[in-house]
């Protein structure tokens, strides 16, 4: 079993920074690629970032230039790291990695931290 939790939502004014983690627990040999999802109510959930094993990033357009996605490879914890907050990144966001374990390659979720962005 591999666990994902995240933390770091809240509320934040437009303008603002936060940041986000992602703690994985449980017995694997490699986390990557690990990812970050977001969705808000009724629509379908959108790509945010991602991060590989050899620290290769990608990021989905809407958040390119003022979100940065790294790794604590000690902590098996992820990080997004959010600037310049507008109200339209106002979602749920979700951590994702497809960790390699003894039981084969598995898709796992984190529960999700929220993120409202509001004055």
């Amino acid at each position: 079993q591999v666990h994902l939790v995240e933390s770091g939502g809240g509320l934040v004014q437009p303008g603002g920074s936060l940041t986000l983690s992602c703690v994985a627990s449980g017995s694997f040999w490699s986390l990557y690629p690990m990812g970050w999802y977001r969705q808000v109510p009724e629509q379908s959930r959108e790509f945010v970032a991602v991060i590989t094993s050899n620290d290769m990033t990608d990021y989905g357009p809407s958040v390119k230039g003022r979100f940065t996605v790294s790794r604590d490879v000690a902590k098996n914890t992820m990080y997004l790291q959010m600037n310049n907050l507008k109200p339209e990144d106002t979602a749920r966001y979700y951590c994702n990695a497809k960790p390699s374990t003894a039981e084969g390659d598995l898709d796992v979720w984190g529960q999700g931290t929220l993120v409202t962005v509001s004055s």
